[in-house]
């Protein structure tokens, strides 16, 4: 389904970061090595590279990988962009001052494996940022499903999920929130997400 997706000429979710990622690290005051999950074609990635962020990103998807290594070319940034099974992959032998988690829901089967495995990359007093769907979304999905995400309630989050999934972080922010998403083709109308800061402790 995302090969098929991300094979088209337009960006599925446009090429401007995310609005809450891009709030997020424009508060950081120094940089260092970030690691994105399920980076799709990589707006979120480039972004962060042209800040000066050592980048490392991955997805299941080599259509998203191809996308995501032409905007860089594009943007005149380098990262370094993973494809396949991310519990397989070499970066999961390396360590983060961030990882950043945005849209990245995974089957309910793997979802907290992956969520505790991305938290084990990331540094003491790194950064989890993550922004996805919330099960309240599932009724704004039904009213207008060109808002996008998923359509089952297991493969939405809670707040008590990202509690559980990440309980060696300091919550700096958990919310859930209603937002209005314009993100290229994909993600436009009005939605409610989780949104999450944590710090490793």
């Amino acid at each position: 389904m995302w090969n098929n997706r991300y094979a088209a000429k337009e960006y599925a979710y446009g090429t401007e970061p995310n609005v809450f990622f891009k709030e997020v690290i424009d508060k950081q005051q120094k940089t260092g090595k970030i690691l994105f999950a399920a980076e799709g074609e990589g707006r979120n990635a480039i972004y962060a590279a042209k800040k000066g962020w050592k980048v490392t990103a991955f997805d299941s998807s080599e259509e998203g990988q191809k996308k995501a290594l032409q905007l860089a070319e594009k943007e005149n940034v380098s990262i370094d962009y993973q494809a396949g099974d991310f519990l397989k992959l070499p970066l999961i032998n390396q360590k983060f001052d961030v990882a950043v988690l945005i849209y990245a829901h995974f089957h309910p089967s793997i979802l907290s494996e992956y969520h505790k495995k991305n938290a084990d990359l990331i540094n003491p007093e790194g950064l989890l940022i993550l922004e996805g769907f919330s099960k309240g979304h599932l009724e704004k999905r039904k009213e207008n499903p060109n808002v996008g995400g998923p359509d089952k309630l297991e493969m939405l989050f809670s707040k008590e999920l990202i509690q559980n999934d990440f309980q060696d972080f300091e919550i700096i922010q958990l919310e859930e929130v209603e937002i209005k998403l314009k993100e290229g083709l994909y993600h436009n109308g009005i939605g409610k997400v989780i949104r999450f800061i944590g710090k490793k402790i």
